[in-house]
């Protein structure tokens, strides 16, 4: 089954200085952290504050071959977390045919944003992802989860990318 999530906001993880999406679900009760990388983050953050470049950047380039080539972007899927990577499908229609496209789960997002499609999350992902073992420090995977959970928009605007 499907949940479809939204951007609860972009931030740099203080343990790792890696950027993270958080992805929630409409009621707030579920997140999903996502580690990407800083060009990703950075495409991510450029969308969500509404600033245009002055050339194409790499999703900007998508979105326009996609829409070009007479295509849609239906929806986004984070589909699949294995050995620590999550995975990603851009779900397309071409010639009303339905095509999907194997992603990161960041380009997924940054290209989602681009072109106001749905962004969804499988809900085995959201359960195996509170799983992962983070360790930052041994048997702190649960506190670091707890506390993802309970972040509001100004705490989020603490970490800077």
């Amino acid at each position: 089954m499907q949940v479809e999530m939204s951007i609860k906001g972009l931030m740099v993880d203080p343990v790792t200085n890696m950027p993270i999406v958080i992805l929630h679900d409409k009621e707030g009760k579920r997140t999903l952290p996502i580690w990407v990388g800083i060009f990703e983050a950075n495409a991510i953050a450029l969308q969500i504050e509404n600033v245009s470049p002055s050339r194409p950047l790499t999703h900007d380039l998508l979105r326009n071959v996609i829409y070009d080539l007479k295509g849609d972007v239906s929806k986004v899927v984070v589909s699949d977390l294995k050995d620590g990577t999550f995975y990603a499908a851009i779900h397309l229609v071409v010639a009303d045919e339905p095509v999907i496209i194997d992603a990161r789960p960041s380009d997924a997002i940054a290209l989602a944003l681009r072109v106001s499609a749905p962004i969804f999350a499988e809900e085995i992902v959201i359960s195996n992802a509170k799983l992962l073992d983070t360790k930052p420090i041994e048997g702190d995977s649960e506190r670091i989860q707890n506390w993802l959970e309970k972040l509001d928009p100004e705490t989020l605007g603490k970490y800077k990318m």
